[in-house]
């Protein structure tokens, strides 16, 4: 596989050398002991679960991976499997279709190749479906004892964060902190920056439990501006996007000037206003102010309230036939007894 070109202009870190392993040197001290999180025996299981902790956590890959060794213990046992009843296994560290058909083709390749043993360098590593730079290191570092320095999104922010590194490029970052540092502490050094990530320099950070802070870009050009009392000075750490420090905001959110309440209550109860009134108030308006063009420009509320009434064409007066026709609505009077439809003499009452 050929190599990754590089780009001809490497942006210089922030710190020196000595100043890098410097600070290296106090994270060791905050964090002792730094390693991988993810239970593996071999580099078979360390390759496996590496792949599975992609976007997801290393706990929930720990739960997942037990059951899963005991089912797959070798990589000519996981050459055998199927995606189907591999993605029930995996489902729950997400992404389980990606990852199943990487965790075959991986295995099927280790068999073929390199007759079911892992491959020991970095060249053959990433030759393997679904494994890069990044995972090739995790497992040449802590599996095989070859060194390797792994640069995730942790190792990424804390060191551009620092100023230790200047890239959002992984290969250039770690090219960075390899020309700097040992390589008997690549492994080493990635553990801690990962770490560090994990527990202290979060997206949102703990400064005030960083043990390098006075020495941070981040904190010194971005965090400085709301803590201390002067205020910083420095270029901004490149290679990851900056949050803006949120106590600043807040700082600056209670000096703005508040409206008085009159004001606010006076446009609230105009906006409250019906909207017959609001319409009446508008003409009035419209009627006082001095017309500055003719007639034909005002607005159709002014030209209907200024023009007469009666000044369009008068119909006449329909003509009074009250006289001639007797009206429908004249009652008339009760009907005598026996002068209706079948009448006769009326009926004699006897006395």
């Amino acid at each position: 596989m050929p190599k990754r070109a590089v780009p001809r202009s490497v942006p210089t870190p922030a710190r020196s050398a000595a100043e890098t392993r410097q600070i290296l040197q106090t994270l060791y001290g905050q964090h002792p002991g730094a390693d991988t999180e993810l239970h593996f025996s071999n580099a078979y299981e360390l390759l496996v679960a590496t792949i599975l902790s992609a976007q997801c956590t290393d706990e929930r890959v720990n739960q997942v991976t037990p059951a899963l060794f005991r089912r797959y213990p070798d990589a000519r046992a996981l050459a055998k499997a199927t995606t189907t009843e591999l993605e029930p296994q995996i489902q729950s560290t997400g992404f389980f279709r990606a990852k199943s058909r990487s965790l075959v083709g991986m295995a099927a390749a280790v068999v073929e190749q390199h007759d079911g043993e892992i491959p020991r360098t970095m060249e053959d590593l990433v030759a393997l479906p679904g494994v890069g730079r990044k995972t090739a290191n995790v497992v040449l570092g802590h599996a095989l004892g070859v060194p390797g320095l792994p640069v995730d999104r942790h190792v990424l922010r804390v060191a551009n964060r620092i100023g230790i590194a200047r890239s959002d490029d992984p290969v250039i970052v770690e090219q960075q902190l390899c020309a700097v540092v040992p390589p008997a502490d690549w492994t080493r050094t990635s553990d801690t920056l990962i770490l560090h990530g994990r527990r202290i320099c979060k997206p949102r950070p703990l400064c005030d439990r960083c043990a390098v802070r006075q020495e941070c870009e981040y904190y010194r050009t971005v965090v400085g501006l709301g803590l201390g009392s002067k205020k910083a000075v420095g270029p901004k750490p490149a290679g990851v996007r900056l949050k803006p420090d949120t106590t600043t905001a807040r700082r600056a959110a209670k000096r703005r000037v508040a409206r008085p309440i009159g004001e606010i209550r006076s446009d609230r109860s105009q906006s409250r206003q019906p909207s017959k009134m609001r319409k009446a108030s508008s003409l009035r308006d419209a009627q006082e102010a001095p017309p500055q063009r003719p007639e034909s420009g005002l607005p159709s509320e002014v030209r209907r309230a200024a023009k007469p009434r009666g000044t369009g064409r008068v119909a006449e007066a329909p003509p009074d036939r009250s006289e001639s026709r007797p009206s429908s609505k004249v009652r008339r009077g009760p009907k005598g007894r026996g002068t209706g439809r079948g009448g006769g003499a009326p009926r004699q009452t006897k006395k």
